[in-house]
């Protein structure tokens, strides 16, 4: 199958790619620049904010279907600029429904989404029969869109999944997650020195759901493949496994044999847990979360970051 992956250059992206390459599917990157790509993987230049851009790039990539990935991504930052989100995440999303009306036009879409959508006051763990009720401009711009694409896909003009992932995290193809605003790269930048220490609110006790990238990637491929003309399905992506902040540094610790210098701030306003029940597709894709093992994902991250500066010194 020719598939179109948005937001390829990314950390989640660049996977995603790889493992429908590996799959033996056909892939094409939309770019707007001309940023490395994994080996096998070509670029086709368009902006996600153009809409005739767009169309003409899926037109020219002869793609038969769409992941996308591309998309603004940070809570604090969405409270900031909310426009830019929904520019960005619904305007995006928008333009690529567009550019798959016709008749030549490819019929399957899944789309990067997030637990953002269900809020932060629902009940543990977390499955798709959850009221959506985000509470910040990500998780609303998010959720917007996952019900333009299964509007779409309930006229029959496509099919469709949403993947609300947890915290993907850990490093496939060698390839490290860079944003320091989320923990495991947080961590691994301390413990390689590169910043002092890691700022932890409160005691470290809040729960996570941490799932691993290459399980994340192959859910993407599980799911381009098994989308259906005229059904959207929304499925959550997680490990199910309780992960405290203070298991993450521990984890650390003994990944990289020494000690994280850690500085204890002020509790602040967030969920005590946060937690997948990924039952369905597991159920319906087969999917599980086979690398999504807590030292596994810190293990990955590090001995990747290692290589990644390693190299650039």
């Amino acid at each position: 199958m020719k598939v179109l992956v948005t937001g390829a250059t990314g950390f989640v992206g660049s996977a995603v790619a790889t493992a429908l390459l590996t799959a033996g599917h056909e892939v094409t990157a939309l770019t707007r620049s001309h940023r490395p790509l994994p080996n096998g993987i070509q670029p086709v230049l368009g902006n996600l904010l153009d809409a005739d851009s767009v169309a003409c790039a899926v037109k020219s990539s002869g793609a038969e279907a769409i992941c996308h990935l591309a998309a603004l991504a940070r809570v604090r930052d969405s409270r900031i600029d909310p426009l830019g989100y929904w520019r960005t995440n619904v305007g995006g999303t928008l333009a690529l429904l567009q550019s798959m009306t016709g008749r030549e036009s490819p019929s399957r879409l899944v789309v990067a989404s997030t637990c953002a959508v269900y809020g932060e006051r629902v009940a543990q763990p977390i499955d798709e029969r959850a009221l959506p009720q985000p509470t910040n401009p990500y998780g609303t711009s998010k959720l917007a869109a996952d019900q333009a694409v299964a509007e779409v896909a309930g006229t029959g003009a496509i099919g469709a999944v949403s993947l609300r992932a947890f915290n993907i995290a850990g490093a496939a193809g060698g390839r490290p997650d860079d944003d320091e605003s989320r923990l495991i790269p947080k961590v691994v930048a301390v413990a390689q020195g590169r910043d002092a220490e890691l700022g932890v609110n409160g005691d470290g006790s809040v729960v996570r759901d941490y799932v691993h990238v290459a399980d994340m990637a192959d859910a993407f491929v599980r799911a381009v493949e098994a989308c259906e003309p005229g059904r959207w399905t929304a499925y959550n992506v997680g490990s199910g496994r309780r992960s405290t902040i203070a298991d993450v540094i521990a984890a650390a610790e003994d990944v990289t044999g020494a000690p994280l210098p850690v500085r204890h701030n002020p509790p602040t306003d967030e969920p005590d847990v946060l937690l997948a029940d990924a039952a369905l597709i597991t159920k319906e894709l087969g999917w599980r979360p086979h690398r999504s093992q807590l030292r596994r994902i810190v293990q990955d991250a590090w001995e990747s970051a290692q290589l990644e500066y390693s190299a650039r010194e």
